[in-house]
């Protein structure tokens, strides 16, 4: 599609033209793609935004980074707040900041999923260890295991033994779900500490646990 035609397929009614527009200007450079991504910030339809946010994320100028942030924070839809915190996340260790606030601001369990999801994705230590913490007290499971997980990727960087403390904090919990994450995750880190832990949690009273300890331990 040229030019004039994204144009006229951005403005149609049919939302499926305007997906099909959206997805046409990656053929574009940044200073023909952003404007035109943006024009579509506020489109009723949330998979219209959502596509617009994984646009942006790949059309990296200071107009995107400012309208993904926008979208972030703002956007009535938990999916395009979530995918816009994904397209922040390429833009680098600029983001961390920015995502780290949203995480401690925005409660949707999808919208935090993404965020811990990206910074496992990221070389940012600190910010990742600092989402895990808040996602590990949060009310949904979900995100609390997604922290867990979180942690082991610090396994080797300057939170490591931050990170270790907290599993082991957690290998006693009452939950088996959290104790089988736990018991997967100290396989990350080469630590006496941690082989201690999972030479406990092999004698755990869930068959579901020791199993992910004794494979830990291989």
């Amino acid at each position: 599609m040229d030019i004039h035609q994204i144009e006229v397929a951005l403005n149609s009614p049919n939302s499926n033209e305007r997906l099909k527009a959206l997805t046409e200007l990656r053929h574009y450079n940044p200073e023909v793609a952003v404007p035109l991504l943006t024009s579509k910030l506020q489109d009723p339809e949330f998979v219209v935004r959502s596509f617009v946010a994984m646009g942006l994320g790949k059309k990296q100028t200071d107009a995107s980074f400012s309208a993904l942030l926008n979208l972030m924070k703002s956007d009535r839809d938990p999916n395009v707040r979530a995918e816009a915190a994904n397209s922040l996340s390429l833009f680098g260790p600029v983001a961390a900041s920015h995502l780290i606030e949203s995480f401690q601001q925005d409660e949707h369990w999808l919208l935090r999923r993404s965020i811990l999801a990206a910074l496992m994705d990221m070389e940012y230590p600190e910010a990742l260890f600092d989402v895990c913490i808040y996602g590990l007290v949060d009310k949904d499971l979900t995100v609390k295991w997604a922290a867990i997980d979180g942690l082991s990727y610090l396994a080797g960087s300057g939170k490591q033994n931050d990170a270790l403390q907290q599993l082991l904090a957690l290998a006693d919990s009452d939950e088996w779900r959290i104790r089988w994450r736990v018991a997967r995750s100290l396989s990350r880190f080469d630590e006496p500490q941690a082989r201690d832990a999972l030479n406990r949690l092999k004698q755990d009273e869930d068959h579901r646990v020791v199993g992910a300890a004794l494979e830990s331990l291989l």
